[in-house]
């Protein structure tokens, strides 16, 4: 750095021969001599300031411009970083969309395929369930035409079984018509007297008495029949004769050489009992116990 320049001050001139100046023109020159000397170092007292200003300034630029450059430098590496990582993210961004790119593009071919195996197996499925209901429909058909004939078999049983019904009715009328009172064979008028599997039916239906079914064969002990026991004495099946033995309310009674459908009557605490037999085999017969529903005590 160069040194600071001072104003070069001529020397002054030399005195002239003249006269000395008054006692007053001394002092005035005195003043103005201590004046122009202040003034001169005044101004040199100014001057060295300014050249220590210039030296402060000169070395503050320079540590200035060093900043700037470091702020330049580190700008520069800044930006540089910068453009490196947003090409990183640029190229990380291609690299993302072609891969998706790629994975939509493979969506769409598996969903296109998928899509073709589907519309086949529903094609395949709707044929199938077409023959199916074709199938089924002539299978109904079928069962309607058999349904059909049923129901015809079915009309011709019903009329059948109207016909056997108006049959039934005009039996059940005739064995109603058919039952009887007769006398027992102690002489009091019996209740009404069945002969048959259908007439014994309709004394049970009537309720009047109570109806017990029995088949009877030729043995040694007695056989329960209700309250009562029985046993088969001897039987003669050309003359439909028979003998049996009653036991009854501790009572033993025999009746001999009876006939079929001839009620054969007892009395159980005072109760009127009737049996009578309607078939007559060898060493067997079947009748039926005719007895009231409630018992006169």
């Amino acid at each position: 750095m160069s040194s600071p320049q001072y104003p070069y001050a001529p020397p002054p001139p030399p005195p002239s021969y003249v006269l000395p100046p008054p006692p007053e023109s001394n002092l005035k020159l005195a003043l103005a001599a201590g004046a122009i000397v202040a003034s001169l170092a005044l101004n040199g007292f100014l001057l060295f300031q300014v050249h220590d200003l210039k030296t402060e300034t000169a070395h503050n630029q320079e540590i200035i411009q060093n900043e700037i450059d470091t702020i330049k430098e580190n700008s520069t590496v800044m930006t540089a970083a910068q453009r490196k990582h947003v090409e990183d993210l640029r190229e990380e961004l291609e690299n993302r969309s072609r891969q998706l790119n790629q994975a939509a593009s493979q969506a769409k071919k598996e969903a296109l395929s998928y899509s073709d195996e589907q519309a086949k197996r529903l094609e395949a499925e709707q044929q199938k369930n077409t023959q199916q209901l074709s199938s089924s429909i002539d299978t109904v058909k079928q069962s309607a035409d058999s349904a059909n004939a049923k129901v015809a078999d079915v009309n011709s049983n019903v009329e059948t079984v109207k016909t056997d019904l108006n049959a039934t009715k005009t039996d059940l009328s005739q064995t109603k018509s058919s039952l009887q009172r007769v006398a027992g064979d102690l002489g009091a008028t019996s209740s009404l007297v069945a002969t048959n599997g259908s007439e014994i039916a309709e004394l049970k239906r009537r309720g009047e008495r109570d109806i017990v079914e029995f088949s009877l064969k030729k043995q040694k002990a007695l056989q329960k029949v209700s309250d009562i026991s029985l046993r088969l004495e001897k039987t003669d099946p050309k003359k439909n004769k028979f003998t049996v033995v009653l036991v009854a309310d501790d009572k033993t009674v025999e009746k001999k050489d009876k006939g079929i459908n001839e009620p054969l009557q007892f009395y159980v605490s005072k109760s009127m009992y009737e049996v009578v037999v309607n078939t007559v085999g060898k060493d067997q017969i079947t009748g039926y116990l005719s007895k009231p529903k409630y018992q006169n005590r």
